[in-house]
């Protein structure tokens, strides 16, 4: 079994979309699984993982996606927001998934990450290192926890927001790191602009049942 490539962020290595490209492209490997990705990614996978888990939420995915993927997550994030290095327990390092769905998962991806690694590059680095960078695993953690929530159409934009903050961290570009916290804002919004909807609905509905 073939040694998967290591990732070298901000610009000093290859870029995360040739990474994942690699991964999904080894044949040596019928299965890949979360401990693959995280010995994968080397020195940047916090970031780079958060992106990955996160990247899918935001495009049409089949129901009950946002739940398995969103769990990672949680753990990541919160790491983010401690300062920890990357570490996940061992019910979630052993999910693995084939790695011709992963091959397929990453080919909807890379178009996209490919057009984000040509804007991204290090300024307002200040705002992509610690202290703020625990600051951004705190809104990263909420993002998350809206993420394992079953709320219809209130993951995407969460998702997107998650992404972007991601990938400010990874390439150390503040200016990413404050568009992500701008459409977090804007994420945290239609949610519970989506939650008040529904309890509405659903008190109208009761209250019409009742009579």
């Amino acid at each position: 079994m073939t040694t998967l490539p290591p990732l070298i962020g901000h610009g000093n290595g290859r870029p995360l979309s040739g990474v994942l490209l690699d991964i999904a492209g080894d044949p040596s490997r019928e299965r890949i699984s979360v401990g693959d990705l995280l010995a994968a990614l080397s020195d940047r996978a916090l970031a780079a993982l958060i992106f990955l888990f996160s990247f899918p939420n935001a495009l049409p995915m089949p129901p009950g996606t946002s739940a398995i993927l969103g769990a990672p997550l949680l753990f990541l994030t919160a790491q983010l927001a401690l300062g920890l290095k990357p570490w996940l327990p061992q019910f979630i390092a052993r999910r693995s998934i084939a790695r011709a769905d992963f091959a397929r998962m990453v080919q909807h991806m890379v178009p996209w990450l490919r057009r984000a690694e040509k804007l991204l590059k290090p300024r307002l680095s200040v705002l992509a290192r610690p202290p703020f960078e625990h600051l951004v695993g705190v809104i990263g953690l909420v993002l998350a926890v809206i993420l394992v929530l079953p709320i219809p159409l209130g993951n995407m934009l969460p998702a997107f927001a998650l992404a972007v903050l991601s990938l400010g961290i990874l390439e150390r570009d503040g200016l990413w790191v404050i568009a992500g916290t701008v459409l977090a804002i804007a994420g945290v919004v239609l949610v519970w602009g989506v939650l008040v909807a529904l309890v509405m609905s659903a008190v109208y509905l009761m209250s019409t049942l009742l009579g």
